[in-house]
C-alpha cells in the first residue's frame, strides 16, 4: 500500500509514482519516490506533414493569384489532442489508486495540462481520493528530484537519512 500517487505530466509524457514506505522504519531511511509507469502521446511528437496534410495554415491561392487566408481551427485540433492525453492519464491514475491502495493523489503539471486534468478527473476519480496539485513541468527530474522538490513544498514527507552514529 502506497501513501501517494504522484502524476508528473507535460503535453507529450505523463510520469507515475508512488511514495513508498520502507520496510523497517526503525533501521532509517525512506520513504522512497518510485516510478512505476509512463504514458507518451504521439501527437506532440509528430512534426508538419505527418500531422497534418498541409503544413502551412491559413494561406491559399484564389483565382487570379490573389491570395486569402482562412482558419483551419488547428488549434482545436491541438486542444483535443491534448483533451484525449488527459483522460488516458486520468484513466491510468484510476487504476493506480486502486492497484497500489492509495487514497492521495498528487498532480504536478503544466498550468494549461493541469485544468485538462481536473477536467478528466472530476467524472473518473472515486470521492475518497484526496488530490493536492502543483503548477510546474518536473517531467525531465528524476525521482529523487522531485521527492526532493516536493518535499521542499511540503507535498510530500521529506526522505529520512540513514543516521551514521554507531
Amino acid at each position: 500500500m502506497s501513501e501517494y500517487i504522484v502524476a508528473v505530466i507535460n503535453g507529450a509524457t505523463a510520469r507515475f509514482l508512488t511514495l513508498e514506505p520502507v520496510e523497517f522504519p526503525e533501521m532509517g531511511g525512506g520513504p522512497n519516490l518510485i516510478e512505476r509507469e509512463d504514458l507518451h502521446t504521439s501527437a506532440k511528437e509528430l512534426q508538419g506533414q505527418d500531422l497534418w496534410a498541409n503544413v502551412k495554415t491559413g494561406r491559399n491561392r484564389g483565382t487570379g493569384s490573389k491570395a486569402h487566408s482562412y482558419d483551419d481551427h488547428r488549434e482545436n485540433h491541438i486542444v483535443e489532442f491534448e483533451r484525449r492525453f488527459a483522460q488516458e492519464i486520468a484513466n491510468k491514475i484510476v487504476d493506480l489508486t486502486q492497484v497500489y491502495q492509495t487514497q492521495k493523489l498528487l498532480l504536478i503539471a503544466e498550468p494549461q495540462i493541469l485544468g485538462l486534468m481536473r477536467e478528466a478527473l472530476a467524472s473518473v476519480l472515486p470521492k475518497n481520493i484526496k488530490t493536492s496539485e502543483l503548477a510546474k513541468d518536473l517531467c525531465q527530474l528524476k525521482p529523487n528530484e522531485i521527492h526532493d522538490y516536493l518535499a521542499k513544498k511540503d507535498l510530500v514527507p521529506a526522505y529520512k537519512r540513514l543516521s551514521s552514529s554507531l
